[in-house]
């Protein structure tokens, strides 16, 4: 995924570098284990403390962070993120302030059922959620957010206008789109966007897409 589209051209330009490390490589004994069940019993495995701790120690290094920096009550020069059902919903205003913020992000990709605690008391990690449900492991929310703040980025798309029109950057979803052929299966595009009236198809597509919104999501419009 990192290497395709939009993200592939934005490394091509030299907007963004992704770095990624397998927890693997910092893992426990001769079998690099990184897991193990949780104290108190229950179903699933844990991530423990020590691989995570010594990979975060890592990627601070590469990343030229000191760890001092966060123990003496400085602001985090870096943002690590910890994708979980239970963080807050991530979101387009968050997108935007994250492709604003010039610290690198560190994405903390759990796996099984969860993290031991004492990673999340022992770093400034964040806590975010790509919605209500439960996914396998936090690769897919990490790239979701990933994508959401590469592609705000000045320079990666072509139209440096194209993110202000799309859902979520307003009050709205984005309006319905058409392109070729005129007639498809007996489905019309609609006339006024033949028209050349650029009044009458701004007016249009603002009513489509308060309509759609007001349908599916009206607490948008609240």
């Amino acid at each position: 995924m990192l290497n395709s589209s939009i993200l592939k051209k934005a490394q091509d330009k030299g907007l963004v570098r992704f770095i990624v490390l397998n927890l693997r490589d910092f893992g426990n004994g001769r079998y690099r284990s990184t897991d193990d069940y949780p104290y108190g019993g229950g179903g699933g495995m844990i991530l423990r403390p020590e691989p995570v701790f010594r990979a975060l120690q890592f990627a601070r290094k590469i990343l030229d962070v000191p760890l001092e920096d966060t123990q003496k009550g400085a602001p985090p020069s870096l943002r690590i993120v910890y994708p979980t059902p239970q963080g807050q919903v991530f979101h387009q205003k968050d997108a935007w302030a994250w492709s604003l913020d010039p610290r690198p992000i560190l994405f903390l990709a759990g796996h099984y059922e969860g993290i031991d605690e004492r990673i999340l008391l022992g770093n400034p990690i964040e806590e975010w959620s790509a919605g209500d449900y439960v996914l396998t492991g936090g690769e897919l929310p990490s790239l979701s957010m990933i994508d959401a703040v590469v592609r705000l980025l000045p320079g990666v798309l072509s139209d440096p206008q194209a993110p202000q029109k799309e859902t979520f950057s307003g009050e709205m979803f984005d309006y319905p789109q058409y392109t070729r052929p005129p007639v498809f299966e007996g489905m019309e595009v609609p006339e006024v966007l033949l028209s050349g009236n650029h009044a009458r198809i701004v007016q249009f597509r603002r009513e489509k897409a308060r309509e759609k919104t007001l349908r599916v999501r009206p607490e948008l419009l609240e």
